[in-house]
């Protein structure tokens, strides 16, 4: 039968088919035989089973099984790849090759195999790590340093090497450049994820105090020659800090996504924080800034880290260390002085590893713009095996899966090269004051204070807004507590944002928030027109008074994006799918229970 199975054959009513394949390799034969009897032989099985062999007219043929492979998916063993590398840390570096080390689980990984099979390397990207500086002089850093791209504005000279302290705290910097850029196959500590890369030295935390002008020189410095700012820092992540960016970092950054790369924009990847469950990455203007690729951690086995703070502005996530006091369980990378560590952490070893993703690419397609990078972000991250305890995944209007704390999922290296290779750059952008409300509304000490907008997203206008990236609901709002209060926002589509999470340490009274820019991602790729709903309420043992004074909505996004009615499309054909998929998945299962039943008589 062309196009068919090899052989087919009928037993108590059921066609069942079966492939024949061809192997090179010599077959390996078991104690199992398939035997079919003649017509009604049921009786005979049973005098067969009791017998231990076969009568001569009760069989009509017997069909000794072979023996062939099959693995379990996830697992994968370091060999199997088809990359040498003689790093001594490498099999340690769980996050890059998840083959279950340190207690972790298979195949939770950042996919970078597939992307360094392909060719991809991050060969003609540069990353600058904007940090307490870098050991250059590291044999395993030395080779991919860029000190034409490297500046110190701690010292105000272009040497970024670390200040000596006998606690060896400025570290950070130099363990984070090494998750980017280690060079591959030279014997000394581990590999970066764009081993081929060159790594930037910006010198710019180790001071008494940052200031406007430092922060806005390093965000802006050598934005034609650096390609990927890498930031692991921010404001205190001490859960009643709210604080971001000041008007000359401001500027630097949108000057960076507008005129860097020769117009094509700085990348910024920016960790979310470290607060855990009593702080909101919300509050960080640096990483909810729609300028910056916001990036939380998952640990080895998938579950979040306790340190890890959630919010609506996270954009994906990548991978820092055990929950388990294994040894190895760390993130595997350089160190200072020539020295290698097990012991790098927290989401300031998630955002580097996130910028040599992004440099794979980037060495995929030079042309990505900074907006294509977080399209390729939410298109190609994957929920894998990641999970919270608190927080569930689910899918938004157009169908995109996201989590609250881990974003649209983990980077997928070789996915995101695969569909950069051949990407073509997203249409303009538009900004869209959607609608205020500046009349003063009080929030009741228990329930809610719900209020809503309706909106046509400028549509008419030149500036109208069809498909949306970036959501910002500008808020200004005071509270007896501050950090009892809880903000949500729900679009159009029906997509829930947690914009403010309870922060138990912000005892905050008096400042409140002043036009504060909360954003969300959630509602990626949907309709901006209808109507947008905002709850407010306290979440705490005692009763608390607040006062909104103004909610502003902010829609960003585009006219046209082929790309999102493909995803509507699809998820649109699986909802109406989805109840004949129940039903042919019940009769697939009473066909299963049959053929069991039958293989048992038999």
């Amino acid at each position: 039968m062309e196009g068919g199975c090899g052989s087919q054959w009928k037993a108590a009513g059921l066609l069942f088919c079966v492939m024949v394949f061809a192997s090179a390799e010599r077959p390996v034969f078991t104690n199992h035989f398939l035997v079919e009897l003649h017509k009604d032989g049921e009786e005979e099985a049973r005098q067969v089973a009791a017998d231990h062999g076969f009568g001569v007219r009760k069989v009509k043929m017997a069909l000794q099984q072979e023996g062939f492979d099959r693995k379990k998916r996830g697992y994968r063993d370091i060999n199997e790849i088809d990359i040498n590398m003689n790093d001594p840390l490498f099999t340690k570096q769980w996050y890059l090759f998840n083959t279950g080390q340190a207690d972790g689980t298979p195949g939770l990984d950042l996919n970078v195999a597939e992307a360094w099979e392909l060719g991809y390397t991050g060969k003609g990207v540069t990353i600058g790590i904007m940090d307490d500086g870098i050991d250059y002089l590291h044999p395993d850093l030395a080779y991919n340093y860029n000190s034409d791209a490297s500046y110190d504005f701690s010292s105000n000279d272009p040497y970024p090497y670390p200040r000596y302290t006998d606690d060896w705290f400025n570290s950070h910097g130099t363990r984070c450049a090494g998750e980017v850029s280690a060079a591959a196959s030279n014997n000394i500590c581990g590999v970066g994820v764009a081993y081929n890369s060159k790594v930037a030295g910006i010198r710019m935390l180790d001071q008494p105090f940052m200031t406007d002008i430092i922060e806005a020189s390093s965000i802006s410095h050598m934005p034609q020659m650096i390609d990927i700012y890498s930031a692991s820092w921010g404001p205190t992540d001490n859960g009643k800090t709210v604080d971001g960016p000041r008007e000359l970092t401001l500027q630097a950054m949108a000057d960076g996504v507008n005129k860097g790369r020769g117009g094509k924009g700085s990348i910024y990847v920016w960790a979310s924080g470290d607060g855990g469950s009593y702080d909101d990455c919300n509050c960080d203007g640096y990483a909810s800034s729609m300028w910056t690729i916001s990036i939380n951690s998952a640990i080895n086995d998938g579950r979040t880290a306790l340190y890890d703070e959630s919010c609506s502005s996270t954009l994906a996530s990548t991978f820092s260390n055990g929950r388990k006091r294994n040894p190895e369980a760390g993130v595997a990378t350089t160190d200072l002085y020539g020295n290698c560590t097990l012991r790098h952490s927290g989401t300031s070893a998630a955002a580097p590893e996130a910028a040599g993703v992004f440099a794979l690419a980037l060495e995929a397609n030079l042309d990505l713009t900074w907006r294509d990078m977080q399209h390729l972000t939410v298109l190609t991250s994957k929920r894998n095996q990641l999970h919270d305890e608190v927080h569930q995944w689910r899918r938004n209007g157009v169908g995109l899966e996201f989590n609250h704390l881990f974003g649209y999922g983990v980077l997928d290296a070789g996915a995101m090269v695969k569909m950069a290779k051949d990407w073509k750059t997203v249409p303009e952008r538009f900004h869209c004051v959607g609608g205020s409300v500046q009349n003063p509304e009080k929030i009741p000490p228990t329930g809610k204070l719900v209020l809503t907008l309706q909106t046509d997203a400028c549509e008419g206008k030149e500036n109208f807004v069809r498909y949306l990236e970036h959501v910002q609901a500008v808020i200004t709002v005071n509270a007896t507590r501050r950090g009892d209060l809880n903000i949500n926002m729900t679009s159009p589509m029906g997509t829930k944002s947690i914009l403010l999470s309870r922060r138990p340490r912000d005892d905050d009274s008096k400042v409140g928030f002043d036009k504060w820019p909360f954003m969300t991602t959630h509602t990626w790729g949907e309709d901006a027109r209808g109507t947008w709903t905002l709850e407010l309420g306290f979440v705490g043992s005692a009763p608390q008074k607040g006062l909104l004074k103004e909610w502003t909505l902010m829609l960003h996004g585009t006219q046209s994006a082929p790309y999102i009615d493909q995803v509507v499309r699809d998820y649109q054909s699986k909802l109406a799918m989805s109840k004949k998929q129940e039903l042919e998945e019940e009769l697939d299962e009473a066909v299963e229970r049959s053929l069991q039943s039958i293989l048992r008589k038999n």
